[in-house]
């Protein structure tokens, strides 16, 4: 019988395991008990973010899936709880390097995108939250994305109102090899990110608020179609809440920051695809 053509998530697996075979060692020590890998939970994890499901669904699933777990060289399959203690563990440090090695699976080209959106952190309805008067609080993440290829260069995430102008320069600082020309709406005008990007030899593509004909001047001297770009930022915010989900299913909120660098992870390697 001819061999079936491998399917989008077994690429996916062999993708994610090759970067974590680059990022970390393969246990994470020597009094380790070594019935599992550290790349074999990554890429786990990975599945269980990308499927936007709990730990026991895709465990259960995974019983199905010969080919993935051959790809995984996965010759039983663990507990919950093991995968469960193996996100505690993981630091973000860990997930920032595998974040920066799956940038390096596209072709950039520098011009770069800031935006925002709210993610919820509890998955309760908005039908329940509404009629019982909850309030819950959301997760601002900031993305910077790629706007050629729709990868996510960095992220910043935080549970406080921070203003935008008071974010971006954090990601800039973080990325100035990666950013050639910085696009951003409104909210990022600031002279403090303008100079700040300059130093760095960026080149800031942001609107000013118009609050005289001099700034309406020079909205109107910006290159629309390059500034048009920015709205790729939009597109990749959009996409992640509909693949992954609008909201992060962890309860503490170190873990959420984890997910959504998680989920990052996951829609570059995607992308690669």
């Amino acid at each position: 019988m001819k061999a079936l053509p491998k399917s989008r998530l077994l690429r996916f697996v062999e993708q994610a395991m090759h970067l974590a075979r680059r990022a970390v060692t393969r246990y994470s020590s020597k009094f380790s008990k070594q019935r599992y890998t550290l790349h074999q939970h990554i890429v786990l994890l990975c599945l269980k973010v990308r499927k936007n499901t709990t730990y026991r669904t895709i465990l259960d699933e995974l019983i199905e899936m010969p080919r993935i777990r051959s790809a995984l060289d996965l010759e039983e399959i663990p507990a919950p709880s093991t995968l469960c203690k193996a996100f505690s563990c993981l630091d973000m440090a860990v997930w920032r390097v595998l974040l920066n090695l799956s940038v390096t699976l596209l072709p950039t080209n520098g011009v770069v995108g800031i935006d925002a959106s709210g993610f919820d952190r509890s998955h309760a309805s908005k039908h329940y939250t509404k009629r019982t008067e909850l309030t819950i609080q959301q997760l601002k993440v900031t993305l910077l994305v790629d706007a050629k290829v729709n990868v996510i260069l960095d992220l910043h995430v935080t549970t406080i109102r921070k203003h935008d102008s008071q974010i971006a320069p954090s990601l800039i600082k973080r990325n100035p090899e990666s950013i050639d020309i910085l696009l951003g709406d409104k909210g990022y005008d600031d002279q403090k990110i303008r100079r700040l990007a300059r130093q760095y030899e960026v080149r800031p593509l942001i609107k000013h608020r118009e609050f005289t004909s001099l700034h309406k001047a020079w909205n109107a001297r910006l290159d629309a179609d390059l500034y048009g770009q920015r709205s790729q930022s939009e597109t990749v915010n959009s996409t992640l809440k509909r693949k992954y989900g609008a909201f992060v299913r962890s309860r503490r909120w170190w873990k959420q920051f984890r997910e959504l660098t998680i989920a990052c992870l996951i829609h570059n390697v995607d992308r690669s695809l």
